[in-house]
Formats: structure tokens, C-alpha cells, sequence
């Protein structure tokens, strides 16, 4: 994939301001979408759009498919009739650059499942029809996903394996007992489902029509408490109870002494190639139907994998199990075309994910925080850079930049200021203008650098089980000056997208 020299922000959706303790895809992502037209950019990256599962985090779904219904705008309910304007005028949390996850599920299910009675009842035929056309174009993942759902709420949130055993090996006259008994939970779900992606597309289509393309996360691996290991257990490393054997991390590094010992059951690779990478196909059909662009996480894990025996609490003791390589890219491209992806090369990569990355001319990342130490052969040095590649100041996993030059040592600053020749008076400005001017075709930048926040802005920290993924920004932050310095730094390097700014 061949990228025009652009720049773009990186800011997922629940980080946006407005009301209801969490950003959505309402008037507020239709403002970002300005502000980034009005700067010149050309991209906006996201993270997984999936609904989030053990401490909220975007890459621990309950479905690969599933959009995370605490997006939903529920303005939009109250202008289709679905909710009255009283349901929605309700006290917020008290921090509003927070989300408090535990307050905004508990309101806006609950207001979901009234707006899905609602429209049960009073949907026009119109409506009805689009929502039909999507339970059946969607139907391979929808109805286990909604069902899937709903079981584990009535089983009061116990993982699938912890359910009856019927219903842990999908036995199908249990499922259509429980289908039966469970039909409005199934139904709000299914409800729920179709006016995400109908606002998601929505979204799209605004920023699309702007020149703002949307680059969207894959993760590699699935959650255990997934439909989509619940559905698919023969293609995944488990016994024949439905427990895991070998999980996902990666092995000590820059991140963690220990490594990170993430917990995602292990594809069976050699069983997917069987069936022809099925499963896969249709997960990035449907991403690539979402996003623009869109980033593989741990691609490195397509070569080899770190396989850690369940039963052990750390990283430390595992061991390298090899991937499908090119196997699954060959039929990717066989069955897409030439696909828009890039490939999150960051960590312990090997020649043998180089040539893999390189053989299908995906672009990798260079992160500017890990450019300093070490010698002129560092990979992430602005002038190692390759074109081909999307070079950041820090991902969602580093600190902000501001926070990451606080907590250089003094002899890690002055090489930082001997690199680039001059003070460093304006962090995180500094480093924005080494990513901008770099010969990488994609820069992108945190919004949170953009914002000049310090540590308290920061999105994740690897490792920390819980504490991640709230944080959010306000209007008042984005001030004239920043952004009209984002303007005139993204036209001065030559990263301007010429697009419709005004409104539409």
C-alpha cells in the first residue's frame, strides 16, 4: 500500500468531548471531523471500535465483529422517536475529561433496551426495512454475537465456559430454548448493533467527503470471553472443557521486566489454512468495509507468536510458536485485491517479519520516543526513516510526549538536543515538527500532544490491568493557537490536504 504524504490525529472515539460521560459518534465527532479539515489533515486513526470486555480496553472485546454500543449517540434516538428528550436529560459524571465505564453502561444500556422496545413497537416500514437488510447481510457474526450477549448477562457476566454445558458446546436445541427465553435481550442487542454501525457509517461517509480517511486497529488476537472463541472453539488452543492452553503476550521488553502476559487464546493456524482462512477473510472484509486504512497490532505475531502455557502468571516462561506468514496474506490478496493495511512492527522484530512486511509492501511505524537511546543505527531515528511507513511521536501505549521528556534524565535530554541541534524549548511541539518533517509519507500525532498534556493524558500503560482508556478532552483545550499551529506546521512540511472544510 502506497500512502500521499499526509499527517493525521490519533484520538478514539470515547475520548472526545460531550454529554453522557463518554465521547460518541454524535455532533462532537462531526466537530473533530472539522477541526481536522480545517488543519489540513488527512487522516484520523482510531482504535478497535469493538465492544470493550475486562478493563474496558478496546483490544479485550467480547466480539471482533461488534461495534461498542456506548458510542451510540443517543441524541440521535431522541430525534428518531426511539427515546423522548427527558430519557437523556440526566446528571453526568462529576469529571468530564474521565469516563467513569461502570456509570455510562449501566445508563446507556439501559436506555438502549428502551429504545429498542420503542422502536419494536413504533418503527415506521421504512426502518424496519434497514433494519432487517442488516440482520441479514450481518448474520454470520450478529445473531451469536446478540445471543452471546445476552446469555452472559442472564448468567450474571459468567464467562461461556462457566455456563451450562449445553450451551458451552452449543448444543442447538439449547440454543433455540435460549433464544426463545431470551428474545428481548437478544433483540435490544441486535437493535443496538444496527444503529451503531448505521451512525459509524454515517461518520464515515461525513469525513470520507471531507478528504479524511478513516485508519482503523485490527488486533490480532481475540479475547477468551468472546463470541468469537465461544462460536469457534476447534480454532483456538483450548481443552476440550473450553479452557485455554496456550496464551498470547510477548516476552520481556521495553514495556515490562516481565513482559506482558495478555491471555488470548492461540489460533490453530494449521485448521484455519484448512478452511482456507475463512474466518479471517470475512473479519477483514469487514474492517476494511469500517476503515480506510487499517493497522494490524502485533503483526510480528503473523511470523511467531510468544506461547505461554495458561497456567503460568507471567510471560517470562514461553516460547516462541510459529504463525501462518504468508499463507494468510496470499489469500487475503487473492480474495481483496491489494489491501490498505500497516503493520504495528514495534518490539522484538526479526528479519523473518521485515521480509513478511516487506513482501506485501505493508508500511511498518517508527515511534519517536524510542528513536534516542542507542547508537545512529536505531531504526526509529528521523533519518533511518523509511518512506514507505507511518512515523509517530507515541502511540496510545507511551506516554504523552510531554510526559515522556519530563521523565528524561538530563544526559537522555542532551542527546535528544544534539540529534536534532537545538534546544527543545517547546516540547511536545519539538518532536511534532521532527515527525512532520520526516520523509515517512503518514505522520501522525496523539491528540493529546497536540493539547500539550502532560502524563495525566495518557491513554494506556502496558501492563496496568486496570485505569486505562478514560481519558477524554474538552472543546475549551483545543485553542486557537494550537490549532493554527497544526495548520501551519502540517502546510510547512508539506502535508496539507486540500479538502472541504466548510460544513455540510
Amino acid at each position: 500500500m502506497k500512502i500521499t504524504r499526509c499527517n493525521g490525529i490519533l484520538l478514539h472515539p470515547t475520548s472526545l468531548p460531550g454529554p453522557h460521560g463518554i465521547g460518541s459518534l454524535g455532533e462532537e465527532a462531526f466537530q473533530f471531523v472539522d477541526f481536522l479539515a480545517e488543519t489540513g489533515q488527512g487522516v484520523w486513526q482510531v482504535l478497535p471500535l469493538n465492544p470493550t470486555g475486562y478493563g474496558d480496553s478496546p483490544y479485550n472485546a467480547f466480539s471482533a465483529f461488534a461495534g461498542n454500543p456506548l458510542l451510540i449517540d443517543l441524541r440521535e434516538l431522541v430525534s428518531l422517536g426511539d427515546l423522548d428528550q427527558s430519557d437523556i436529560a440526566l446528571s453526568e459524571p462529576a469529571d468530564p475529561h474521565r469516563v467513569d465505564y461502570g456509570w455510562v453502561t449501566h445508563y446507556k444500556e439501559q436506555l438502549l433496551r428502551k429504545a429498542a422496545a420503542n422502536f419494536r413497537a413504533n418503527a415506521t416500514a421504512q426502518r424496519r426495512r434497514e433494519f432487517e437488510a442488516f440482520r441479514e447481510h450481518q448474520g454470520y457474526w450478529l445473531w451469536d454475537y446478540a445471543r452471546f450477549r445476552a446469555l452472559r448477562d442472564h448468567f450474571d457476566g459468567a464467562r461461556w465456559n462457566q455456563w451450562p454445558s449445553e450451551l458451552r458446546h452449543r448444543d442447538p436445541q439449547a440454543l433455540a430454548k435460549w433464544d426463545e427465553q431470551l428474545t428481548d435481550e437478544i433483540f435490544w442487542r441486535l437493535y443496538a448493533q444496527h444503529i451503531f454501525f448505521s451512525q459509524w457509517f454515517a461518520l464515515k461517509e461525513y469525513a470520507n467527503n471531507k478528504g479524511i480517511r478513516i485508519f482503523g486497529d485490527l488486533p490480532i488476537f481475540v479475547a477468551y470471553d468472546s463470541v468469537d472463541v465461544w462460536a469457534n472453539q476447534h480454532l483456538f488452543h483450548l481443552d476440550e472443557e473450553g479452557e485455554p492452553t496456550l496464551v498470547a503476550g510477548v516476552p520481556p521488553d521495553y514495556f515490562s521486566d516481565d513482559g506482558q502476559r495478555w491471555g488470548n487464546p492461540l489460533y490453530h493456524w494449521d485448521r484455519m489454512a484448512a478452511q482456507g482462512y475463512s474466518w479471517w477473510m470475512a473479519r477483514f472484509r469487514w474492517n476494511l468495509a469500517q476503515a480506510d486504512i487499517v493497522r494490524i497490532d502485533h503483526f510480528r505475531g503473523f511470523v511467531a507468536c510468544w506461547a505461554i502455557p495458561a497456567e503460568e502468571k507471567t510471560a517470562v516462561n514461553g516460547e516462541w510458536m510459529e504463525g501462518p506468514g504468508g499463507g494468510l496474506f496470499e489469500a487475503l490478496t487473492s480474495t481483496l485485491g491489494e489491501v490498505p493495511i500497516v503493520a504495528e512492527d514495534l518490539g522484538l522484530i526479526t528479519p523473518e517479519v521485515e521480509e513478511l512486511r516487506d513482501r506485501f509492501a505493508f508500511p511498518g511505524m517508527k515511534v519517536l520516543h524510542f528513536a534516542f537511546d542507542g547508537g545512529p543505527d536505531n531504526p526509529y531515528l528521523p533519518h533511518n526513516i523509511e518512506r514507505n511507513s507511518v512515523v509517530y511521536t507515541g502511540t496510545h501505549d507511551n506516554d504523552t510526549t510531554l510526559g515522556w521528556w519530563n521523565s528524561r534524565s538530563k544526559k537522555e535530554k542532551d542527546a535528544v538536543r544534539a540529534y536534532l541541534g537545538h534546544g527543545l524549548h517547546h516540547m511536545p511541539w519539538d518532536l511534532i515538527r521532527t515527525a512532520m518533517s520526516s520523509v515517512a509519507n503518514l505522520c501522525i500525532i496523539p491528540m493529546q500532544d497536540i493539547l500539550e498534556l502532560d502524563s495525566d493524558g495518557r491513554m494506556n500503560r502496558p501492563g496496568q490491568g486496570s485505569g486505562n482508556w478514560d481519558w477524554r478532552f474538552s472543546r475549551g483545550q483545543l485553542t486557537q493557537t494550537r490549532t493554527g499551529t497544526l495548520k501551519k506546521m502540517t502546510t510547512l512540511y508539506g502535508r496539507i490536504t486540500e479538502n472541504d472544510a466548510t460544513d455540510s
